[in-house]
């Protein structure tokens, strides 16, 4: 079953048991697959799905933070709750340790040692982490392990 059509399935179960909150959640989701696949030009595969789900969650990552600023406590949980329902979707989502490691082993692997090098070492930590780590947090890590 594509992550497509769980998608769906879920959005119907959360219908039938009258979780709205979780039926808009997902709605919004497949929103924003579905305006994916109409402006691209080719079909929208699992992948696919998975970084418009990634992107979604960044955004309200990025809200959450605004939210918090703002001491609106009602729409920090109600962002937190929708958060966790997407990531329902992702692959399990990495620790900073096995972020680290992967950071060290691409650092070895491309001879890294200096800032001048994040460039090399991000190109080659992105495709282990995506969808799997929040983008911001590696960069952050990988600024880190360099600077030591």
């Amino acid at each position: 079953m594509s992550l497509k059509e769980i998608l769906q399935q879920d959005w119907k179960d959360a219908l039938k048991a009258k979780n709205k909150f979780k039926a808009n959640t997902i709605s919004m989701a497949k929103a924003a697959i579905l305006q994916a696949e109409k402006s691209g030009t080719s079909v929208i595969d699992d992948d696919d799905i998975i970084q418009i789900l990634s992107r979604e969650v960044k955004q309200r990552r990025e809200a959450l933070e605004e939210f918090e600023k703002a001491n609106r406590q009602d729409l920090v949980d109600k962002t937190k709750d929708e958060i966790e329902i997407l990531l329902e979707y992702l692959p399990k989502q990495l620790s900073k340790d096995e972020i680290m490691e992967i950071i060290r082993q691409a650092a070895v692997d491309e001879g890294a040692n200096s800032m001048k090098d994040m460039g090399r070492v991000m190109s080659a930590v992105v495709p282990k982490t995506k969808g799997r780590a929040d983008g911001k947090l590696v960069s952050q890590l990988v600024k880190e392990y360099l600077n030591k």
